[in-house]
């Protein structure tokens, strides 16, 4: 019987082990000019990153060589860099800038840009579109401090839509974030809240910084400082109706961008702070 229970407490431990997911792979330091690294996406044809950086830096995105070198700066010479929060995809290779950082909840200007594929291999590109929107749930700019869900940090693209993840700014922060939808198409919209879920309650650890998609579209992962949160076995796309399991990277830095590489497996960038980080890594799911 001792020997047993001895054989059921190796197994626990080792399944604890396989679940701790300790095994963040460092890839390579991201150049030194980009301190503020807010979204990543990845081409696999050429194993490399194109990125940006936040309020405050230039109007441009970064493609970055699988050795962390900085491969072209694209300068997007009709857009402004109010608050680049997030980079994403679409199937055919195109690229889209959320300007959607909204820390204090009172901007009216929200709104994404689409870079055809064909302007990545120019150092001066221009926005094919801009799509503008807001929140119909926001009535206060800013609202009340309880109710301030309106600064978003992660989207993603699919099937001709963009979906926005809520970066839970309110007093008293719960882990609430909402999920948005918006067509991707030139023009004014509304955004249409489609679900919303929880996190935890603990602001460092649990706030939404950066979202992705699988390339099978059977996993969303969005981003924490020292965690993911993941979704599968939904239908559609009622993310939040599918299963939702928390994964610590036993790593806590600002972590602000992540994306699939392929179906299991996922790069995350996060910024330098006090000479921490500043890193693209590796993790399997």
């Amino acid at each position: 019987m001792k020997k047993f229970f001895l054989l059921v407490i190796s197994i626990v431990l080792l399944a604890c082990q396989q679940q701790s997911n300790t095994d963040l792979k460092t890839l390579y330091s991201l150049p030194k000019k980009l301190k503020e690294v807010s979204g990543i996406t990845y081409f696999p044809e050429t194993n490399s990153i194109y990125t940006l950086e936040d309020s405050g830096n230039k109007n441009a995105i970064y493609a970055i060589d699988n050795k962390g070198k900085l491969a072209r700066t694209i300068t997007i010479t009709n857009a402004s860099n109010i608050d680049w929060e997030d980079i994403t995809k679409d199937k055919k290779g195109n690229i889209y800038i959320g300007d959607f950082g909204n820390n204090d909840n009172e901007r009216r200007d929200l709104c994404i840009y689409k870079i055809s594929k064909k302007e990545l291999n120019k150092d001066n590109a221009v926005a094919e579109y801009k799509i503008s929107f807001s929140y119909p749930e926001q009535t206060e700019f800013p609202p009340k401090k309880k109710e301030m869900f309106y600064d978003v940090e992660g989207f993603f693209e699919m099937n001709g839509y963009f979906y926005l993840f809520t970066k839970n700014r309110s007093k008293g922060f719960d882990g609430t974030a909402f999920i948005y939808k918006i067509k991707n198409a030139s023009g004014t919209q509304k955004a249409v809240k489609i679900g919303e879920f929880k996190t935890c309650n603990n602001y460092n650890h649990c706030v939404l910084t950066s979202a992705t998609i699988s390339p099978d579209g059977k996993k969303v992962v969005l981003l924490s400082h020292d965690k993911i949160v993941l979704f599968k076995d939904f239908k559609g796309d009622l993310f939040h109706k599918g299963t939702q399991t928390e994964i610590k990277l036993d790593h806590y830095s600002q972590k602000e961008a992540i994306v699939f590489k392929d179906n299991n497996t996922l790069l995350i960038a996060d910024e330098k702070t006090n000479k921490i980080g500043g890193k693209v890594y590796e993790f399997k799911l």
